[in-house]
């Protein structure tokens, strides 16, 4: 990466960092450019190199989220192993809890479209990631159960402001899936 990427990648960082934080702080239709230059510490012109407006912000913190969880997938390889599989959904509840705008979305009817965007791409994902053998009309009415009821859990959890420690509610995920959908899968 040379210095330019470099400084255009920190400054995209500035930017999400900001807008993650604003997040805390106001509704997202509240959020302005000037909100976001605020507290980035940048100047007008270096967030327009970057993003057109706000929607725009929004749409990159969208797809960056969703390449986020699906770091995060690549990273699970299914067994039973119930560790395993509680080290996973315990990484993902974390980083919900750290993203203000995934949480905000799991709050708020606006992540309706963003959900239906992220459940088309995770749908995708793992029946590419399947053997074609394995893959049926019953597996791809499994996999959208899985990821629904994963959704489900964290916008309860998110819901109630993350009362339940985050170990308690990866447990809960791993059951799910072990009981459920792993079975299946190992067929």
């Amino acid at each position: 990466m040379n210095q330019l990427d470099e400084r255009y990648s920190t400054v995209e960082e500035a930017i999400f960092e900001a807008f993650f934080l604003l997040l805390k702080e106001k509704d997202l239709d509240k959020i302005s450019v000037s909100d976001v230059i605020k507290k980035a510490g940048i100047v007008r012109s270096t967030f327009y190199n970057h993003y057109e407006n706000v929607p725009s912000l929004i749409e990159a913190a969208e797809d960056k989220t969703i390449q986020d969880i699906f770091k995060m997938m690549e990273s699970f390889h299914p067994k039973n192993d119930h560790d395993f599989c509680h080290s996973y959904f315990l990484a993902v509840c974390n980083y919900t809890k750290r993203n203000p705008f995934l949480a905000n979305l799991l709050q708020s009817p606006r992540g309706d479209a963003f959900f239906e965007k992220a459940l088309t791409m995770f749908h995708r994902y793992v029946t590419d990631v399947t053997p074609a053998s394995a893959r049926s009309t019953e597996f791809s009415f499994m996999i959208a159960g899985a990821i629904g009821s994963t959704i489900g859990v964290l916008h309860k959890w998110t819901a109630e402001a993350f009362s339940t420690p985050a170990e308690d509610i990866a447990d809960i995920l791993s059951k799910i899936f072990m009981s459920g959908i792993l079975p299946y899968l190992s067929k």
